[in-house]
Order: C-alpha cells, then sequence, then structure tokens
C-alpha cells in the first residue's frame, strides 16, 4: 500500500466533504490547510444559514430554473442563494479560529475556483489554491 501524497490526501477529503452541498446542479468540497498540513477549515456549496431551506428543499430559484450552467448566478431566473465552497471553509476557519489569519495557508477544492472566489480567497491571504488537474498561485 502506498500512502497518498499531500495534495491526493486533502483533495480526497475534500471529495468527501462536497458529498454534504446542498447544490441538486453541482457539488463542490474545500478544504483549508495551514503550511504546516492541518486542515483549518472544510466548506461545501450550500444555504449560507445552518438549516435554511435550500436548493435540496426546492428554495433554489436556479435550482428550477432552466438557465443553462455558467449563467449568471447573482440575479435574474438563475439566482442563486448558495454560498460557495470556499467561502464557507474560509467562514468554518474564521469562526473555530477567531482572530487567527489564514495568511498562507491552501485551499483544496474539487473544482476550479471562480473568480469571486479567487478574489476572496486572495483577500484573505491563502497562498494558492489547488483542484484536480490545476492549481493557481494566489497574492
Amino acid at each position: 500500500m502506498t500512502r497518498p501524497d499531500w495534495p491526493a490526501y486533502f483533495l480526497g477529503i475534500a471529495g468527501a466533504v462536497s458529498r454534504r452541498a446542498d447544490c441538486s446542479r453541482r457539488q463542490v468540497g474545500a478544504v483549508l490547510v495551514s503550511p504546516d498540513q492541518q486542515i483549518i477549515g472544510t466548506g461545501y456549496n450550500g444555504t449560507p444559514v445552518p438549516k435554511m431551506p435550500g436548493c435540496l428543499d426546492g428554495a433554489c430559484p436556479r435550482a428550477s430554473s432552466d438557465v443553462p450552467p455558467g449563467a449568471p448566478y447573482d440575479s435574474g431566473p438563475g439566482k442563486c442563494i448558495a454560498v460557495h465552497a470556499e467561502d464557507n471553509a474560509l467562514r468554518h476557519n474564521a469562526t473555530r479560529y477567531p482572530g487567527h489569519s489564514p495568511a498562507g495557508a491552501i485551499m483544496y477544492v474539487t473544482s476550479w475556483p471562480c473568480d469571486g472566489c479567487v478574489t476572496l480567497m486572495t483577500a484573505a491571504g491563502i497562498s494558492r489554491a489547488v483542484w484536480p488537474g490545476g492549481e493557481i498561485l494566489l497574492g
């Protein structure tokens, strides 16, 4: 048996996290990892408030629309109520470690991050984002 390298290990965990997603169209998971390989936050795409009705409950306008994938998420019939996995991982870190900056951490995510999440991660001081088949250096 061979051990997975760190990226494969954390991407596997991100895959497990993605299965909690509250979206009928796409399940994304994220794992925020400190520079010393410790998990400091996880997140999946879903409602911004725990127990809030979400996509799987029929509460998301995008889920019941016929907008094509890639259509704008912020307005119109394709408006989505979910928070992205990367955002939720950063919020998880802030809740668990108030006042602790995730500067220098790595975000492992099951899919390439959107432009908004790249901006969010850059502002938080994340050093890079890694997804299956790719990565980007931030900041």
